[in-house]
């Protein structure tokens, strides 16, 4: 299995190696930040690469709304982009080692980049950040791919057994508005935080 450390994602963005970028926010996220009214809530994306999610969010009043990624190559190019977005956003680390809180948190092709043995811790660390009522909103792979990866796929059967124990999954189906390259082979999920007592 590769390391997929820091090095790993750095090397992928400096050699052009990111198959996974739709070069603008996928058609799900932003259809769904289109229809959120309260625009104060505090949002994260985590592993958001070129972060074209937090610039459409940003763009539509959602002004909370933080980056996190692995790599300061793509954070770098967003910054350029963005300016004028608040360092205090901006997180340069590994997913599971942030501090914060939030009402949403976006997934868009992280699960598929991690290694599936971390899936549920995923799953708890995603419990964790979010605020009572929290959500996780987002697109999983519903396909195997057919070679290693990442992106390493999956499909719902499994998937449910790492959140059912965290989450009430309000929504958890077929895509129909995916980017054209990935219809047919994408779940769309809502899935809303559980309050779990210790």
């Amino acid at each position: 299995m590769l390391n997929l450390d820091e090095n790993f994602w750095t090397s992928r963005y400096l050699s052009g190696s990111t198959g996974w970028d739709l070069a603008s926010a996928s058609s799900p996220l932003y259809q769904y930040l289109c229809q959120i009214h309260t625009k104060t809530i505090s949002v994260l994306v985590p592993g958001a690469g070129n972060a074209y999610e937090v610039a459409a969010g940003w763009g539509l009043g959602i002004h909370n709304i933080h980056l996190l990624d692995i790599s300061f190559v793509p954070i770098e190019h967003f910054l350029k982009k963005n300016p004028s977005f608040p360092n205090s956003q901006v997180h340069h680390e590994d997913f599971f080692e942030h501090k914060g809180s939030y009402d949403l948190i976006l997934e868009q092709t992280f699960f598929c980049a991690l290694n599936p043995s971390l899936r549920p811790a995923y799953a708890q660390k995603m419990h964790e950040l979010l605020n009572p009522g929290g959500k996780l909103v987002g697109v999983l792979f519903n396909r195997d791919f057919p070679n290693q990866g990442p992106p390493f796929g999956g499909n719902e059967v499994e998937y449910r057994t790492y959140f059912e124990p965290y989450f009430e999954l309000e929504k958890f189906e077929p895509c129909y508005n995916s980017h054209p390259a990935r219809m047919g082979s994408e779940l769309f999920i809502n899935l809303r935080k559980l309050d779990i007592q210790n």
